[in-house]
């Protein structure tokens, strides 16, 4: 832990922070029984010139006596039910960061040395750091002997060398993948409840239930933090045409999809199956918002059925209801009317982009995957200041059916002008005209990119120029893409 005098805070330390002189990296020194405070106090000034020596003084002299002061216990009833003692963990913090069952499970994983549960919660925290901070590995070595001779850290030695932030997995999500995956429930709560050794038939606590829990979670988080299971399941999502991790916002579904990942690994499927199978089920869970509400409850239950009928005969009834033909017709373009760039429904659309391999709009090379790789800018059709002036607000002018993926110098070209003015000077373009706006000097070749960009090739004709009428024409263009889309994911 890192601590600031100047701003008496508190941190985790960083190699930033490391290299700041403000910071004590490590305040372990300023309560060493061996430590000379007014050593410590000159060196920090020594470091840091423009500081009060009396205030620095002050201010760790204060930090010193930090071990003086009283915890505060809460003893519980030792006949208590987990449930009940969960919500006093969760309650009691209330005032603070809120906790979750997911916090209260990792402490009573933390706590559990006769199980391994000290190293299994290491394991947890040690990956998360590592995918977001892959210099971490050398710390970990060298500063934790114990965990480094541990059969986990060889197991994430391979994310040393990554630098890919597709799927950043925080300690929740590998909670919920490994303990779905193996115990076939999907609420923390029922975690909590068996690593605490809870029998739920006879309501009573059994070490043997415990242990067997423990042993579970460790089988299911080694398999998480797998090379080839993590490869594996990021290259699918990458091939879906999630190509950052600014497509790939339902954290949820990405968490059940990697248990069925999982599940279809177990169950011996071929590869081919699971992966057909992985994709279309993240696929319909974002387009339907599956584990947008009580992401628990969904989990719970699609996992039980998965038990019970099989996970290829689930998944495939459960698609079907989901998106019947009447989805991609009728619901689909209806939920598009929105404003919101982040909706599940234009994250799906611009994947559906990338995975098909459209240019980019009035392209000629350049792809909408190398577009949303290189952060390509996100252009209105019918331009914002254009709309503004006839008086439209926020929410009408930035609708997802108003936008295309093009290139900026595209974006810049067309600035505010109407639209029937640059649609028209792009018929002028193609018919031999000044090339405008981009390279694209063909008719055949326009109209095949307004068909790839689902702008309806109307506007070449100077038709379909109400504002209204186009976004209700685009919302079902784009609609039939978002279909096409899913499948070639189902081939």
């Amino acid at each position: 832990i890192a601590f600031h005098p100047g701003e008496e805070r508190f941190e985790v330390s960083n190699p930033a922070i490391a290299k700041d002189v403000a910071w004590i990296a490590n305040v372990a020194a300023i309560f060493d029984p061996d430590a000379d405070l007014i050593e410590l106090i000159e060196q920090y000034v020594a470091r840091n010139p423009g500081v009060n020596r009396k205030t620095v003084g002050q201010v760790l002299q204060r930090l010193g006596k930090i071990i003086n002061n009283h915890v505060g216990l809460i003893e519980l009833a030792e006949d208590l039910d987990i449930e009940t003692v969960t919500e006093i963990f969760i309650r009691v913090n209330s005032a603070g960061t809120e906790l979750s069952q997911a916090d209260f499970a990792m402490s009573k994983i933390a706590v559990n040395e006769t199980f391994g549960g000290n190293i299994l919660r290491k394991a947890i925290d040690y990956f998360c750091r590592l995918a977001v901070a892959p210099e971490f590995y050398s710390r970990i070595e060298k500063a934790d002997k114990v965990f480094a001779q541990s059969e986990f850290l060889p197991k994430m030695r391979w994310l040393k060398d990554v630098n890919d932030d597709l799927y950043d997995p925080t300690y929740t999500d590998m909670l919920r993948v490994a303990f779905t995956s193996e115990f076939g429930r999907g609420r923390l709560q029922d975690l909590v409840a068996l690593l605490s050794g809870r029998n739920f038939e006879t309501k009573q606590y059994e070490e043997a239930i415990a242990e067997e829990a423990f042993g579970k979670l460790k089988q299911g988080i080694l398999a998480f933090i797998s090379k080839t299971h993590f490869d594996r399941i990021t290259m699918i999502l990458r091939s879906s045409g999630f190509l950052t991790s600014d497509l790939l916002r339902g954290r949820n579904a990405v968490n059940f999809t990697y248990v069925l990942y999982l599940r279809g690994r177990r169950d011996g499927l071929p590869a081919d199956d699971i992966e057909r199978m992985v994709r279309r089920w993240y696929a319909m869970s974002i387009l339907t918002r599956r584990y947008s509400g009580s992401p628990e409850t969904t989990f719970d239950f699609d996992i039980r059925q998965i038990d019970a009928q099989g996970v290829q005969v689930y998944t495939h009834s459960t698609i079907e209801n989901e998106l019947p033909p009447s989805f991609w017709t009728g619901m689909l373009p209806q939920v598009m009317d929105t404003s919101s760039s982040t909706s599940p429904y234009f994250i799906a659309y611009q994947a559906a982009q990338a995975r098909l391999g459209d240019k980019g709009f009035l392209s000629t090379n350049i792809t909408v995957r190398d577009l949303l790789l290189n952060r390509g800018d996100k252009h209105h059709v019918f331009p914002r200041k254009y709309l503004q002036r006839q008086g439209l607000t926020r929410g009408r002018y930035n609708q997802v059916a108003n936008f295309v993926i093009a290139q900026s110098e595209i974006n810049i070209a067309i600035g505010d002008q109407a639209p029937g003015q640059y649609f028209s000077e792009l018929v002028e373009q193609v018919c031999g005209g000044a090339r405008r706006y981009g390279g694209i000097t063909d008719e055949a070749t326009l109209r095949a990119n307004l068909a790839e960009n689902c702008v309806p090739k109307a506007v070449l004709d100077g038709e379909l120029l109400d504002y209204g009428d186009f976004l209700a024409e685009r919302r079902r263009l784009m609609a039939q893409k978002i279909r096409r889309w899913f499948e070639v994911l189902s081939s």
